[in-house]
């Protein structure tokens, strides 16, 4: 195929294309935000640079092409999208700079006033992007529309674990969030196309695969005939040649018996499906849950824990939490914390709230002023860390088995691995380890790191 070679112009000027037959592009891809950005910029670069394409991965010193694919999630992802987009062009003055994701979707103006982007590409176009570079195909400067343009293709990166976006977008509209306005409406994978992606995962010698989504848990509404989440991991726990599949997170009113009966089930489905489960709970104050339009009670989220551990007392929960809300006041704040404080949760991933302009929520009253939001997110952080210590501990002087990973931690220099309830145990071993299951008995805990060593 042709290289095609995209030149920067004169200022004031949008980039244009040229052909050269001899020399390779180097293309880099910048990602920011969640697991389904990471999952289709592997797929966008792995796209690129297939033998054929005319284009090899860049680095930060050198890259012809760079595509920034930006998040939106809250104010602060939007302002460092911006920022990285100014930083990209600073440092690669020639390079013809594509801005696609969800920055892109919902501010193009913001984003197009910026001296040196080439083009913005919306979400609903994001997998088009190879066709546009590797076919020159005709676009304007802001390309896409609100139509599915289907699911990435597939490509391991250099992850041990893999994700596969099997859904996307949002139904559920919650007052405070962008991301339905951003990603669109729900829509599935096709269960034959997801079993597609985890054959060609297998191939390239994954041994976990991490679904994602946005939603994953509506999976399979909109699919003609519907079907949903528990018969999906049914068919991916039938494969033989995928070890192990994890969620990225489950809603709570999502997270079904069914579904937990597939992670906590014996026999050949027996950890299979990873004992790990990270779960939005938001708030744990049941007004404030109303006000947000989450569909659930902090009484049905207890359940929903309970009903984990029940069934797998070592699973690892995670929890999500919104600080800062409208309305929060301290006994708001209290019902979340206490909530929190006496469920066996594993980690916190703690949020200030963020205004996000076009939501409900924007305009919502009472505002909770910064330096209480400041003060509760760090009181919550430090919950968080205690749990995660308690949970850690629990795993002192058992023997468990560990994914290890593709590269050595850094702080320790040891191989380091994932157990299937996502606790990181660190041991000595040579590299040839990398990407292997190890039985490991964990000896010791340091610095908040477990230690262990392989047991035969």
């Amino acid at each position: 195929m042709d290289c095609v070679i995209l030149q920067r112009p004169m200022s004031g000027q949008r980039p244009q294309m040229t052909q050269d037959l001899q020399t390779r592009q180097r293309v880099l891809v910048k990602t920011l935000g969640c697991k389904v950005n990471q999952c289709e910029s592997e797929a966008i670069l792995s796209a690129l640079t297939v033998p054929e394409s005319g284009f090899i991965p860049g680095d930060a010193h050198r890259s012809d092409v760079v595509i920034v694919n930006t998040c939106a999630v809250t104010a602060r992802a939007a302002m460092q999208s911006r920022q990285t987009i100014r930083q990209v062009i600073r440092s690669h003055p020639d390079a013809f700079v594509v801005v696609t994701g969800c920055h892109a979707q919902t501010s193009p103006e913001t984003v197009s006033a910026i001296d040196g982007v080439a083009r913005i590409v919306k979400n609903s176009d994001k997998l088009r992007i190879p066709h546009m570079l590797l076919d020159q195909t005709p676009a304007p400067d802001t390309a896409g529309d609100a139509s599915f343009m289907g699911i990435p293709g597939i490509g391991p990166g250099s992850r041990t674990r893999p994700t596969l976006k099997i859904q996307d977008g949002c139904d559920a509209f919650c007052t405070y969030c962008i991301v339905p306005y951003a990603r669109g409406r729900s829509r599935s994978m096709p269960v034959d196309q997801v079993m597609a992606g985890l054959s060609r995962l297998a191939q390239a010698g994954a041994k976990e695969v991490v679904l994602t989504g946005i939603h994953v848990g509506c999976y399979g509404q909109d699919l003609s005939p519907p079907t949903d989440l528990g018969t999906l991991l049914c068919r991916v726990l039938e494969k033989k040649d995928i070890p192990q599949v994890r969620l990225s997170s489950i809603e709570p009113a999502e997270l079904s018996d069914a579904v937990i009966d597939l992670a906590a089930a014996p026999g050949p489905f027996s950890g299979k499906l990873c004992p790990h489960f990270h779960i939005p709970l938001q708030s744990g104050d049941n007004d404030i849950l109303a006000r947000m339009h989450r569909p659930y009670s902090r009484e049905f989220f207890k359940e929903r824990v309970h009903a984990v551990v029940a069934r797998i007392p070592d699973a690892a929960i995670g929890v999500d939490v919104l600080v800062g809300f409208p309305g929060e006041t301290d006994a708001a704040f209290d019902h979340t914390y206490t909530l929190i404080e006496a469920l066996p949760v594993a980690y916190l991933h703690v949020f200030p709230f963020s205004p996000r302009k076009g939501t409900p929520a924007f305009s919502f009253k009472p505002k909770v002023p910064e330096p209480v939001i400041k003060a509760r997110c760090e009181h919550l952080r430090q919950l968080g860390e205690r749990k995660r210590h308690e949970f850690y501990g629990r795993q002192m002087g058992k023997t468990v088995t560990i994914l290890v990973e593709a590269a050595r931690d850094k702080k320790t220099g040891l191989l380091k691995g994932f157990t299937g309830n996502y606790v990181p145990v660190c041991m000595d071993g040579p590299d040839l380890l990398f990407n292997t299951f190890q039985n490991i008995y964990i000896a010791k805990m340091a610095d908040g790191i477990l230690i262990g060593h392989q047991r035969f």
